[in-house]
């Protein structure tokens, strides 16, 4: 919203926070809808076959990967289901069935409470915090509209301190993904996950990939710059095609229409994602991976020498398809069901001080 923060009506005492939960709100609503395709994107990332749409030319890397990820499935076809282990680097559709005959219908919502609690709780934070900054930034002026520079800054610097906080969760919810819910290696939960993590690695296998998460807040910084841009262009359009037609422009009158906002959303995380989106699938080796006598500790030089040495540039870009297909849905829906909370919030707040 291009208004300033600082006298905007706020129903939780400050807007920042408004944003905060709006943010919580729509990223829960959105990590239940997407989660399936969330699964089978880390499962498609994990992959370290040299191509990622056939199962038969799997070969297992413990360079890259745990052993349990590599499993071919059709080998094991005879097993009992509590037996099997989820498939690699397959169609989507398959990855989807696979996860349904490994753990039954449940197997889709696999790894629920550790995605749930990063992907809400990341969204809630990373509004409150951008909010924060961009209030400071705005200072008491009402009329101050924040460049796109600032909205770069600011989504730089609430994606970085969003991503330190969560990069536990995340690891968790890496290797949970990875395994079938019957495997010996799976944790029992976020809890005992992170539990486990920390008395065999150390605070160190809490915070693996935390530099390319790092690395990742240019992802962030890019979609929310360009999301604000487009807000405003769309904005400055709609307000002189008010002031044409002889209408008193409101506040209110900022809202644009769901399509919208489902357009700016989608148009910036497109932008993003082409740009940034080999270093989910290096953080994503890092985090599962579990050093040991016989596996060295992965860096991030190693493991891009690997991949590219292994499986060859477009390697970099395994589940880029997938992650399409589950990232703009769900960031339409998670914007979208923000910016509804957000008005609404606002909403509530000038009825109560009415």
């Amino acid at each position: 919203m291009s208004s300033s923060l600082n006298n905007a009506p706020s129903l939780f005492g400050d807007p920042s926070v408004d944003h905060a939960v709006a943010g919580f709100g729509a990223g829960t609503v959105a990590t239940l809808v997407m989660h399936p395709l969330d699964l089978v994107k880390v499962r498609f990332q994990l992959a370290d076959n040299p191509s990622s749409s056939s199962s038969s030319s799997a070969s297992p890397s413990s360079s890259t990967s745990r052993p349990l990820a590599t499993t071919a499935y059709n080998a094991q076809s005879t097993l009992p289901h509590h037996l099997r282990k989820p498939r690699f680097g397959t169609g989507v559709y398959t990855a989807l069935q696979d996860a349904v005959v490994v753990d039954g219908w449940k197997g889709l919502y696999r790894g629920l409470i550790p995605n749930l609690v990063g992907g809400a709780g990341s969204w809630g934070l990373y509004f409150l915090f951008y909010n924060m900054i961009k209030k400071n930034m705005q200072g008491s002026d009402p009329n101050y509209r924040t460049t796109s520079g600032q909205h770069l800054l600011a989504a730089a610097e609430a994606s970085a301190i969003t991503a330190m906080l969560t990069n536990p969760i995340w690891v968790v919810k890496t290797r949970v993904f990875g395994t079938a819910k019957h495997d010996p290696a799976a944790y029992r939960g976020l809890w005992d996950g992170l539990s486990s993590i920390y008395r065999a690695e150390g605070l160190r296998g809490l915070y693996k990939g935390s530099l390319l998460a790092l690395v990742g807040v240019s992802n962030g910084s890019i979609q929310f710059a360009t999301y604000e841009e487009l807000k405003k262009w769309r904005g400055d359009i709609k307000r002189k095609l008010f002031l044409r037609e002889g209408r008193e422009w409101r506040v209110e009158d900022e809202k644009l229409s769901n399509t919208e906002y489902i357009l700016a959303s989608g148009s910036s995380k497109l932008v993003a994602i082409a740009l940034t989106y080999p270093y989910q699938v290096v953080r994503a080796r890092i985090q599962n991976s579990t050093p040991s006598a016989t596996i060295p500790r992965l860096t991030i030089p190693s493991v891009i020498s690997s991949v590219y040495r292994n499986e060859g540039l477009l390697a970099f870009y395994k589940g880029l398809g997938t992650n399409a297909l589950r990232i703009l849905p769900g960031t339409c829906t998670t914007f979208v069901v923000y910016e509804n909370l957000v008005w609404a919030f606002r909403a509530l707040a000038l009825r109560k001080e009415v």
